[in-house]
């Protein structure tokens, strides 16, 4: 018997695409730090220290935020994925995509931005969250 499908794969190349999209974001952040001239250990900018600080803490909570959610995100999809890899492996594609337009809509210094298409990703996370619901139902059955 096999221990995983070998759909599965498709949920490792999804953890690993997430994970590309996360050092994307670093490398925003970088430019965005030497940009707005905020350094190192400084996480947030001070409004009353520099006149670019929204837009730097726009940039730095975009990838604050996708860092926050990053374990709740691996750790559904991995567990759902168990169960049901494929179903979880969209659910990931859809998180990953609207991480994206969450980030770039955040970075614009206007934070309503972040939820133009960056919203999906919460209703991705729900069904990340019913998958990993249903593969623990599944492993309670006799």
């Amino acid at each position: 018997m096999e221990l995983l499908a070998k759909e599965f794969g498709y949920v490792v190349m999804v953890v690993v695409l997430y994970c590309f999209l996360n050092l994307w974001m670093a490398f925003q952040v970088g430019k965005a730090r030497k940009k707005y001239k905020v350094f190192y250990p400084t996480l947030y900018a001070l409004e009353s220290e520099n006149k670019d600080a929204k837009l730097f803490n726009c940039v730095q909570r975009g990838h604050q935020n996708s860092l926050e959610l990053m374990p709740m995100f691996f750790v559904l999809l991995i567990l759902g994925g168990m169960g049901h890899p494929c179903v979880s492996a969209a659910l990931g594609l859809v998180y990953t995509i609207s991480r994206y337009f969450y980030f770039t809509g955040y970075a614009t210094g206007d934070p309503k931005n972040r939820l133009n298409l960056g919203r999906f990703g919460f209703l991705a996370l729900l069904g990340l969250m019913m998958c990993t619901v249903s593969f623990g139902i599944n492993l309670l059955r006799p």
